[in-house]
């Protein structure tokens, strides 16, 4: 426990090659976070209100949309402060929040899609037994597990590395993530290592699964020229959504794994935030372009929208 110090603040670094020019990143930034607020309180405004899209596959959707919302609260009003501040530091407890939020949002965000995976499997595999298998019940305790899980997971995750004493206070991130903290410990972080191993495994399971539903849609799919319409209508979004989450991620775990001091600071931030950038802001419009019931739905809302300004 060489130099432990009682650290209260951390410093972070992913700013500091953007002094020059920050009030055009905090303006491109601002206007980014809110086309993103934007995108997803349509849809889900949309889902709410439209009693005919009450279904699994759009509750789930809505569920995926607020999941986008609440992990880029945890990053981008932080990120706006600090374009405003010539001191771009957090406290500890502030640290740890953001870290949580973060990580439950990915977590969140991979559960719903293993969810959404495995509604998709049943409506296209077996369309005669979709209402008694996806009931108003099953979906309910589909959506607890899928907040649930990531929610009590990451909460030891950040117990476990709360309980460690550190060595420094330096963060070369644009935000807080857990594995920064970790490295910093004073102490060993073997359990710390195990337990993160054991969700990066069950994280892994999710991927398989989403493959084998995959797997046994296509099967169906190739049966009948019915089956294939609505694999493009519905499926062919979510597997785009699951693509653009995976390429998200792995250039998150690129930079922390792999990423260089020698690589430059903007380049290393945009590894960094791919996952709080790409799916937040593309998930809806995927679905609202690929979605023809979501389409209806938006240009009906809208329109009304413009019958009561006129």
């Amino acid at each position: 426990m060489e130099n432990s110090t009682l650290v209260t603040i951390f410093t972070l670094s992913g700013l500091n090659e953007s002094k020059t020019h920050k009030n055009i990143y905090f303006a491109f930034t601002l206007l980014l976070y809110l086309l993103m607020v934007v995108v997803n309180l349509t849809l889900i405004a949309t889902i709410i209100t439209e009693k005919t899209l009450h279904e699994p596959m759009y509750i789930l959707l809505c569920n995926l949309c607020v999941n986008g919302l609440y992990g880029t609260a945890g990053f981008y009003p932080k990120l706006l402060a600090d374009f405003l501040s010539d001191s771009h530091v957090i406290s500890y407890a502030g640290c740890l929040t953001q870290s949580f939020v973060i990580y439950t949002s990915v977590m969140c965000e991979i559960t719903i899609l293993t969810v959404m995976a495995y509604d998709r499997y049943v409506a296209i595999c077996r369309p005669l037994q979709y209402h008694s298998v996806m009931t108003p019940t099953t979906v309910g305790k589909l959506l607890l597990f899928a907040w649930g899980y990531p929610f009590c997971s990451i909460l030891i995750t950040i117990y476990l590395t709360y309980r460690l004493p550190l060595c420094g206070s330096h963060i070369d991130k644009l935000y807080c993530d857990n594995w920064s903290v970790v490295k910093m410990s004073c102490t060993a972080t073997t359990l710390n290592n195990a337990y993160g191993f054991i969700l990066i495994i069950a994280q892994l399971a999710q991927a398989v699964f989403i493959i084998y539903t995959y797997i046994r849609i296509v099967r169906a799919c190739l049966k009948s020229l019915e089956q294939r319409s609505t694999f493009m209508q519905t499926c062919l979004p979510h597997l785009m959504a699951v693509i653009n989450f995976v390429l998200a991620t792995l250039f998150d775990v690129m930079y922390s794994r792999y990423g260089s001091i020698t690589l430059s600071q903007s380049l290393r931030n945009i590894m960094a935030v791919e996952f709080l950038v790409i799916p937040p802001l593309f998930n809806p419009l995927i679905y609202g372009l690929k979605l023809h019931q979501i389409r209806r739905r938006v240009f009906r809302v809208c329109a009304k929208d413009k019958v009561i300004h006129m």
